[in-house]
């Protein structure tokens, strides 16, 4: 338990030893001085501590008042306890509780004060008597500004004041808090006036504007969001309730071959990009170098020009300076200029055919992957010239490749280039390792297991290659993004079933809201998402999920979790968008959609089996009852032609306190830079066991800095913990790959899949990414390796004799040498 709660006057006598502390003074904006307030100082440092384990709210007080000076700025002071509390996270977890709840006092001084008009402070205590009536001046104030929607002031404001929990404010990490205050809540000329339960209500009504009983459904939307059991996506938590609600997390388009829809693709990047979306381009069809130009009888440049102008124009519209602009290009791998796409974020060559800023993948149909196997020519063609193959899959694909090889062979096409098959898929390989681009993403299993293939093609994956839906030079598809925090559906004894079936319900719910209250910046937007209403629930967590269940992610039992809470939430998200079918309508396209022939995301499967043959290994397994489901969706239809997708969660997972979405654990101990500056971050979960075993002490935080958050050479840690918790370099990549299979089945879209290599080799590589094609993956997303060395940490305490000026980094811990990951009886494994 937290230290009881001491008083200035108790610390102040307990250092008997030092001098008496001159009285200080707090310097106004406006010239006049008051006394410091220790009292005030100390209750807030009190109340910051009060139930945490393993902190002292003594020794953040000391540290605050040794900080101080006299005439120091109200604004110094607010931080100043964040500041004395900050380096003791590393010493215990908890303490990044007691920096984001001492930053929520500064927010609340700012947020009240703003409204007030004058300096105004509340400590938590108060705040649970302020906050109903905080609640509605934040909205009236918002519509004043200009930056909330006049109609939340029609909401009742009264019932939804009292329905919010003023305790979960306490909820947050430091890093959770501090991302949220700085790019997320409502603020005038920096000054934030919004708090964080007004901030997840105002997300909440602006989702439940179009709802019948509106109050009822905000505040339903609220509970689901501040008890971070889910998360909506950044746009959406950024906009909703704004006057411009663009809420839509990602984009994707086709940019067609002639000079106006080109730059028509690059000025409605600029338009979607500046409401915070995410972009996936296709620009496949633009013809390649040297390709002819009829209008003005000369030779293309090809493809790259015009990918350094929407690089340029991502870096300069910066989605409303808030987050950096971004957006992937994507090329079909039998482009004539593949060879240069692949080299577009090397940091050297020809600067003007480069684009540093920009991500790139590669879209690669089966076939290439049959001649690399089979060691075979692979042939280059411009798109002018072999127009069809860029909207084919599967055996039509195939088939008219084949006969465009038998026409160059005839010399009716005029640009194209063979090349050995493996040699062009080695410096794919070689590019992903050396620059992290292009990924490597999969065209046929996006196309073939799609639900809307009888109304158009997946030419792309999205920014984060989660998203695969139809684009065409007419609709630019777009996807409505949220997350369920697997970890708070978890217990020791296996997943909570009701809690994540209403959780998923009303997930779905809300995205589907997003679809109709939504702002949309470009017209083929508008009629894309109208017709086809696709969402994308995912999750995060999943790492938080398996500590608590007990299960290393390197295990076969992994991997069967993954499986199982997958097929669970496949299961009650088709179920939530069927029931609203029947509630508000099937989507325009569904009829002729897979659903509609009564083939779920699991029996897709088949479909890509008959193209593959040998060269698909998946798992089939089931346990919820399907057939039921499935007749349901056949009859009664679905509201959205997409509903899955598992997305990277990088803020929002920062938000929840949780792992990244389907993430390794990184380190167990490390620093996180982002936009916010830098946090230190402690696995809590290993500290309680170290802590429950004797093991947590200044020495082991010291062997956790200096082994870079790895407990593989720490030998007094016992192997079970170790292997638990294994971070991402410790982990042989494939068993992330068995896990995304096993998920893979049970999604309409696809996920966001980084992989990790210690020690990367073109081997690995190779066998790597061949492994993520048979197993039916449909995208991959980084390639994640480490540097043979690490500098120096000359200031670490306790690590003194242990460091030389370059140390190498710890060899990954070893499999066991029975064990095989792709034998699951294998009983070390399990």
């Amino acid at each position: 338990m937290s230290e009881p709660p001491l008083r200035s006057a108790q610390l102040l006598a307990d250092r008997a030893d030092e001098q008496p502390a001159p009285a200080l003074t707090v310097r106004h904006p406006d010239g006049r001085t008051t006394p410091l307030d220790v009292a005030r100082l100390s209750l807030v440092v009190e109340e910051a501590c009060a139930g945490l384990s393993g902190v002292s709210a003594a020794t953040v007080l000391a540290e605050t008042l040794r900080n101080l000076y006299d005439g120091i700025s109200p604004a110094e002071l607010a931080v100043a306890p964040v500041m004395a509390a900050r380096p003791l996270v590393e010493t215990d977890p908890h303490y990044s509780l007691v920096c984001a709840r001492l930053l929520l006092d500064k927010l609340r001084g700012e947020a009240l004060g703003f409204l007030a008009g004058r300096d105004e402070q509340a400590s938590h205590a108060e705040m649970a008597r302020r906050y109903p009536a905080y609640f509605p001046a934040f909205v009236a104030s918002g519509v004043e500004l200009g930056q909330l929607d006049p109609e939340l002031a029609r909401f009742d404001l009264a019932r939804l004041g009292a329905a919010l929990v003023p305790d979960r404010d306490l909820d947050f990490q430091f890093l959770g808090l501090q991302t949220l205050y700085d790019r997320y809540l409502l603020h005038s000329d920096g000054h934030r006036y919004e708090l964080p339960q007004a901030f997840f209500m105002r997300v909440a009504m602006g989702l439940a504007l179009r709802e019948d009983d509106r109050e009822a459904r905000a505040i339903e939307f609220y509970h689901l969001l501040s008890s971070f059991d889910f998360m909506c996506s950044t746009p959406t938590l950024f906009n909703s309730g704004t006057t411009r609600p663009q809420l839509s997390s990602c984009f994707l388009t086709t940019v067609e071959d002639d000079l106006e829809s080109i730059f028509h693709g690059i000025s409605n990047n600029a338009l979607l990009s500046k409401y915070a979306g995410g972009l996936g381009n296709d620009w496949t069809p633009v013809r390649g170098i040297g390709a002819h130009i009829r209008g003005t009888n000369g030779r293309s440049q090809g493809v790259v020009p015009f990918l350094k102008i929407a690089n340029d124009t991502a870096v300069a519209v910066n989605q409303g300076g808030k987050r950096k602009g971004a957006v992937c290009a994507y090329l079909e791998t039998w482009h004539i200029d593949v060879e240069e796409f692949l080299d577009l974020r090397k940091n050297t060559g020809d600067d003007r055919r480069r684009t540093h800023d920009m991500n790139t993948a590669n879209w690669v149909p089966d076939e290439f992957l049959r001649r690399v196997r089979a060691d075979a020519e692979w042939t280059l063609f411009s798109p002018d010239e072999v127009p069809d193959l860029h909207d084919l899959y599967g055996v039509a694909f195939t088939e008219r490749y084949h006969a465009y090889e038998q026409a160059a062979d005839r010399g009716e096409i005029r640009v194209f280039r063979r090349v050995r098959a493996r040699d062009l898929w080695r410096r794919m390989l070689t590019m992903l390792f050396e620059t992290g681009h292009p990924w490597i993403t999969f065209k046929d299993p996006c196309n073939l297991r799609s639900p809307q293939q009888h109304s158009g093609v997946v030419h792309s994956s999205n920014l984060c290659t989660e998203i695969t839906l139809n684009t065409a030079a007419d609709e630019v598809a777009v996807c409505n993004l949220g997350s369920v925090n697997l970890a708070r559906h978890v217990t020791a004894d296996g997943i909570d079933h009701d809690r994540l079936r209403n959780t998923v319900r009303t997930a779905v719910r809300m995205l589907d809201n997003v679809i109709d209250v939504n702002f949309y910046t470009i017209p083929e937007a508008r009629r894309s998402n109208l017709r086809h209403r696709p969402v994308g629930l995912g999750l995060m967590g999943f790492q938080d999920a398996l500590f608590a269940l007990r299960l290393p992610m390197a295990s076969w039992a992994a991997v069967e979790f993954a499986d199982r809470s997958m097929e669970e939430i496949s299961y009650y998200a088709i179920e939530a968008s069927s029931e609203l079918a029947a509630e508000r309508g099937r989507y325009e396209t569904f009829e002729g959609s897979l659903w509609s022939r009564g083939i779920l995301p699991i029996d897709s499967l088949d479909l890509l089996a008959a193209h593959r043959g040998a060269d698909l290994e998946v798992d089939r397994s089931s346990t919820l009852d399907w057939d039921a489901l499935r007749e349901r969706v056949r009859a009664v239809g679905m509201r959205n032609s997409n509903v899955m997708a598992i997305a990277p969660t990088a803020t929002i997972a920062n938000i929840c306190g949780v792992g990244q979405s389907i993430e390794p654990l990184y380190r167990n101990l490390y620093v996180k830079a982002n936009m916010s500056g830098d946090f230190t971050v402690v696995n809590p979960d290993l500290v309680r066991e170290l802590k429950d075993r004797g093991l947590w002490d200044e020495a082991m935080v010291a062997d956790l800095k200096y082994f870079d958050g790895v407990l593989g050479p720490i030998d007094r840690v016992p192997a079970e913990l170790k292997a638990l918790y294994a971070t991402a370099f410790e982990i042989d990549s494939r068993w992330l790959v068995e896990a995304a299979s096993r998920r893979q089945k049970w999604i309409d879209q696809a996920q966001s899949l980084n992989l990790y290599l210690a020690e990367p080799s073109g081997r690995k590589l190779d066998e790597l990414y061949q492994h993520a094609w048979v197993r039916g993956l449909k995208t991959t997303y980084y390639l994640r390796s480490q540097s043979a060395t690490h500098v120096e940490k000359s200031t670490l305490r306790g690590t003194d004799g242990k460091l030389n000026a370059v140390a190498p980094v710890p060899a990954p811990v070893a499999q066991p040498a029975a064990c095989s990951i792709t034998d699951p009886d294998c009983e070390a494994c399990q």
